[in-house]
């Protein structure tokens, strides 16, 4: 169902796996030449809610490396088998429009991205201030150019670095004195996020960059009434792990360890090779078991490069638990997925609910949207269920129609 004037995508790290395979899927579904399979608003439920229609989003965005879209989708299809060469060429000429409304990003504070750019990045010949101008100018030229009622801003650059000292940054005035004075410290992902909430674009935050969860910038967003939500996309071994800790606390069975080897082997993993870039990823990802288990006694997480995985990830988890009688048993698993083909949909989702929440002016932190998330802003609940079910909740506020029963499977009283 569509919610009326088309609504435009603007990718942080446009050129990058996850933002190319959104787009690419997005014009297949448009084309008919693939499923809407994986997206949450194509499935009772949330299919109720009036949403932008996902074939009628106009693309652009920001980097800092060249080369084309169009050949990103055709590495994506060679070396990790996502989509085949006959949906690739269908759409190519869609996907090459794309990289007339790629900019220059920045990279400020990013760490080994740094590393990886291969255009001279904003911040390398202006100011902070000048640099956030930018990005606004870069914003309303979209909009303009195509004519939008909105742009909806989606973070899905590699991981960077966390900010020593976030809480210097807790004010809108501290913030915006921050840009003034050329402070450097400032990581790119608040510069980001700045430009899209002071231009009222609704805002995610899919990396396990700070964003818009710096507490000057949520002020911003809900003092213009903006909708926003982050941090970093839940798709994988945190998806899993956020159903299954549940189940260990619900039958009382006292978890003692869970152990968690990641690999990856797409530019993310390389970026995490870092352990400044990586410190973040560890966080986000170790805090679901803490939220659900706060008496585990071992929780680990770790994340290796493996370059020939490609886009593929592969996690093994070791979980020791006990139960009656102090009886010690196991739990272990594999998780093997495309990083990308599982994180794109959630992104499209992302877009469609936060325009619903623009459209309907509800500004600020939008917690329903929980679910999408390793470390959902002021969400401490981490469970999946109960994150579904305040996605569920919202859809209950707004559908225009009596829902049927939720899907079996999904429920907390199940």
């Amino acid at each position: 169902m569509s919610a009326g004037a088309e609504t435009g995508v603007w990718f942080v790290g446009a050129r990058g796996n996850i933002a190319t395979t959104a787009m690419l899927g997005a014009r297949a579904v448009a084309r008919g030449l693939t499923s809407t399979t994986g997206l949450v608003t194509e499935r009772e439920p949330c299919s109720r809610l009036t949403l932008v229609d996902v074939d009628s989003l106009a693309f652009g965005g920001h980097d800092v490396r060249s080369g084309s879209v169009p050949d990103a989708a055709r590495r994506l299809a060679e070396r990790s088998g996502i989509a085949d060469r006959d949906v690739i060429e269908a759409v190519e000429d869609d996907l090459a429009a794309v990289d007339d409304d790629v900019r220059r990003g920045t990279t400020l504070n990013c760490g080994a991205v740094s590393d990886l750019a291969d255009q001279r990045p904003l911040e390398a010949d202006r100011t902070v201030e000048e640099v956030v101008e930018r990005l606004r100018e870069d914003l309303r030229g979209f909009r303009h150019h195509h004519g939008l009622e909105r742009v909806v801003v989606v973070n899905v650059a590699s991981s960077e670095p966390m900010p020593s000292d976030p809480e210097r940054y807790d004010t809108l005035s501290a913030f915006e004195r921050a840009v003034a004075a050329d402070d450097r410290d400032l990581p790119a992902s608040t510069l980001y996020a700045y430009a899209a909430l002071v231009e009222g674009c609704p805002y995610a935050n899919f990396t396990p960059g700070i964003g818009s969860a710096v507490g000057g910038l949520r002020e911003l967003a809900e003092e213009e009434g903006v909708p926003h939500m982050g941090n970093d996309g839940k798709t994988g071994e945190s998806l899993v792990k956020s159903a299954l800790a549940p189940m260990f606390a619900g039958r009382n069975l006292r978890v003692r360890s869970w152990e968690g080897h990641n690999i990856l082997g797409n530019t993310d993993g390389l970026v995490l090779e870092d352990e400044e870039n990586e410190a973040g990823k560890l966080a986000s990802k170790g805090g679901i078991l803490d939220g659900i288990l706060p008496d585990i006694d071992h929780n680990r997480v770790r994340i290796d490069y493996t370059p020939a995985l490609d886009d593929w990830k592969t996690a093994w988890d070791d979980v020791r638990f006990e139960g009656f009688l102090d009886t010690r048993m196991k739990m272990q698993f594999t998780w093997e997925g495309s990083d990308s083909a599982l994180a794109a949909p959630l992104v499209l989702d992302l877009v469609r609910l936060l325009t619903h929440a623009d459209v309907h002016g509800e500004g600020g932190v939008q917690p329903h949207l929980a679910s999408f998330f390793k470390a959902p802003l002021t969400v401490d609940e981490h469970a999946l269920t109960r994150q579904f079910d305040l996605l569920y909740d919202y859809v209950d506020r707004h559908a225009a129609t009596v829902l049927p029963e939720r899907p079996s499977g999904v429920s907390i009283d199940d």
